[in-house]
């Protein structure tokens, strides 16, 4: 048995839900995402939420061979209603910000299906990755 003590969750969560947009190492890179503005794909996604989400900005996270990579964390309620973090990887259209911001406004997870399209880009990274992003 672990003599660690382990982090205490938060008493609640983040009233909205939470977008992550990875920029690191390969996220966000001409070099790997040539044909997309990936500052564009940023400033539409956080005009677009402004008003539902939280956006932020993070270096890697991991999951390079899937770039970009945009986690979607459920609201408090969304958790409570048994919403967990959605990975989307190959997020390299430019319309892919409207059918997330359509899927928030819905509630996201936990509270409502996301768009079908969502479901090409929906991946499982793995249990390190995970856990890295819930510390």
């Amino acid at each position: 048995m672990s003599r660690r003590a382990k982090k205490a969750s938060p008493a609640s969560g983040a009233a909205r839900p939470t977008v992550t947009v990875c920029r690191g190492c390969c996220c966000g890179t001409s070099a790997k995402v040539p044909h997309l503005d990936n500052e564009a794909q940023l400033a539409d996604l956080r005009s677009m939420l402004a008003e539902v989400a939280m956006v932020r900005r993070t270096d890697c996270l991991d999951a390079c061979e899937r770039a970009n990579v945009i986690v979607v964390q459920p609201s408090a309620e969304g958790r409570k209603a048994g919403g967990r973090p959605v990975w989307l990887g190959q997020v390299n259209d430019p319309g892919a910000a409207a059918d997330i911001t359509t899927w928030l406004r819905d509630g996201g997870p936990g509270l409502s299906d996301p768009p079908d399209i969502l479901d090409l880009y929906t991946f499982r990274p793995s249990r390190r990755v995970r856990h890295e992003l819930e510390d």
